[in-house]
């Protein structure tokens, strides 16, 4: 698997989320955000990995791949 510019911007998103709290979500605004994030947010909802276009919440899924992140980011520290 290749780690490509538009996996990274998404896995950027996902890092912005705050694990210690899932009741906290995340907004992404056009007039804002720079054009990869507003699309990268896009994807992931697309995914089932938010549950708006825009940011939101994580879904059950975004959550299990936000705590993949975390463990993997710490392992790479």
């Amino acid at each position: 698997m290749r780690l490509t510019p538009e996996i990274a911007q998404e896995l950027a998103i996902l890092a912005l989320f705050n694990q210690s709290t899932y009741q906290e979500g995340l907004k992404v605004h056009s007039h804002d955000a720079a054009l990869e994030d507003i699309e990268a947010t896009k994807r992931l909802f697309d995914k089932g990995l938010v549950t708006q276009i825009d940011g939101g919440y994580l879904t059950s899924l975004g959550k299990d791949a936000v705590e993949q992140l975390q463990d993997l980011l710490l392992m790479l520290k």
